[in-house]
């Protein structure tokens, strides 16, 4: 759905708040925190000092305004008292905002204490995958330039894409067209044209691409055991190029 000169200021709006939040969770001392406290932490800053809503909360029966996802857990990582973060571990977690009717997504993968250097690089290249992405977005450009963009990144690198999950367009929904799948063939798929918002979200395994999950239930979890990493920004196609609506303070796209 392509948004209008009005939206598109709106949705940027929305995704600046969630920008701070994410700011915020940065600032946090993790160790030693649990998911379930990330997740109220935000909630509060959400609702409390955002007047915002968690957009996450209550969707497909979701209880909790973010997922938080450990090590090998790909997506979908349900916060919980007992998953108390410990020195050495990688957690991604993804959050949503809406406000004035739109909604914005976003995920970062961060850091947990002292982390070892192969968890580091895959966090790295799944960052930087994600902007090979974003660099891609232009209008006249086919969303399987931006798929393709991500995925040789990352198989350059040593790292798989997983295929099970892609971004999405979204706006006054959480889920809106087109489906953004994060591998591609280059000048295939639909043209992006300027007002259209979607996001970008790429995750990347160190093993093989192959997920493994409980039918119909939470989290999805690496089937080889090994770690996965995830960022995700919402874009707009501008008429010049794009422009990152859930870009942090500060954040620059890595050279």
């Amino acid at each position: 759905m392509i948004k209008s000169a009005a939206e598109l200021a709106l949705m940027a709006q929305v995704g600046a708040l969630l920008a701070q939040v994410f700011d915020a969770v940065g600032r946090l001392k993790l160790e030693g925190m649990s998911t379930l406290a990330v997740n109220d932490f935000v909630e509060r800053m959400i609702v409390q000092d955002l007047q915002a809503r968690p957009a996450s909360k209550g969707q497909y029966g979701f209880p909790y305004v973010l997922n938080a996802s450990i090590d090998d857990v790909v997506c979908h990582g349900m916060p919980a008292e007992h998953d108390v973060l410990r020195s050495g571990q990688i957690v991604n977690f993804d959050i949503t905002l809406e406000k004035h009717g739109y909604i914005a997504d976003s995920s970062t993968t961060f850091l947990v204490g002292e982390v070892a250097y192969p968890a580091r690089r895959l966090v790295s290249a799944t960052y930087n995958a994600m902007w090979q992405g974003i660099a891609a977005v232009r209008p006249g450009a086919r969303l399987g330039d931006v798929g393709h963009a991500i995925a040789h990144y990352a198989r350059a690198h040593g790292y798989s894409v997983v295929k099970e999950y892609c971004g999405h367009g979204i706006g006054r929904e959480m889920h809106e067209p087109p489906q953004v799948l994060h591998y591609g063939r280059p000048g295939t798929g639909p043209v992006l044209e300027p007002g259209m918002v979607f996001t970008i979200e790429p995750m990347l395994n160190q093993g093989k691409a192959a997920v493994r999950s409980r039918p119909g239930q939470w989290p999805v979890h690496t089937r080889d055991g090994k770690l996965s990493a995830q960022f995700e920004h919402t874009v707009a196609v501008t008429p010049s190029g794009v422009q990152v609506l859930t870009l942090r303070p500060g954040e620059r796209p890595p050279r």
